[in-house]
């Protein structure tokens, strides 16, 4: 959940929108846009949160837009904060896709949005719908290979830093016992992507796994 004052500030930057309609998920933007749902209830209408990851980085800013029944009701960019009947949606991006698009309601109970089931999000949640097993496997492949790229980004770091001088003298010299060659290092630094990238599907994200897969 967002902190207080991340809060308040993500709320600061909320600007009106514009009535447009919600254009519908095309297939062909599975990795470029996200688009989940909170829907209606007796007490509030149905309100949509479209980030379109790819159209936004011609401006440097990535921006959440928020529809409600079908029209464009705010915008902000992220980490946005939206007020609603039931509480506040709270969305975040990282590199690869979203972290959170979650409905925190005034007691402080926290649920996810529903994506789109066209979306990649939607895709992967039916896949673990459907096959739970298979899943829970991918999600635990995706865990241990940022694993394995945070161990080797780390023995990488540590044997450049030990190359300055000061630093070999301070502490002494270590040379990493992996040193892979430039072709390796790529492919690595895709699969780990990769990995990240299939977390962001399910909002999953931490600190250190998926911020070394940036």
């Amino acid at each position: 959940m967002f902190s207080e004052w991340k809060t308040r500030r993500a709320a600061k930057r909320v600007q009106p929108g514009t009535g447009r309609p919600l254009k519908p998920f095309r297939w062909w933007q599975q990795l470029g846009r996200a688009l989940f749902y909170l829907p209606a209830t007796p007490a509030s209408p149905e309100y949509a949160v479209d980030v379109p990851h790819w159209g936004n980085h011609g401006s440097g800013e990535v921006k959440a837009h928020l529809y409600r029944d079908g029209r464009h009701h705010a915008e902000s960019k992220v980490p946005a904060v939206f007020s609603v009947e039931s509480g506040r949606i709270e969305v975040a991006t990282s590199a690869f896709g979203l972290k959170r698009c979650h409905l925190v309601a005034a007691d402080g109970r926290d649920a996810t949005l529903v994506p789109d089931r066209r979306s990649a999000e939607g895709r992967r949640l039916n896949l673990q719908r459907a096959r739970p097993a298979l899943s829970r496997l991918i999600g635990v492949l995706s865990v241990f290979i940022l694993l394995g790229g945070v161990a080797l980004l780390a023995l990488q770091l540590i044997d450049a830093l030990t190359d300055v001088p000061p630093i070999a003298e301070s502490i002494g010299d270590f040379t990493s016992p992996v040193r892979l060659p430039l072709w390796l290092n790529i492919g690595v630094g895709l699969v780990t992507a990769m990995a990240s990238t299939e977390r962001a599907l399910r909002l999953r994200y931490h600190w250190l796994l998926d911020a070394a897969g940036n």
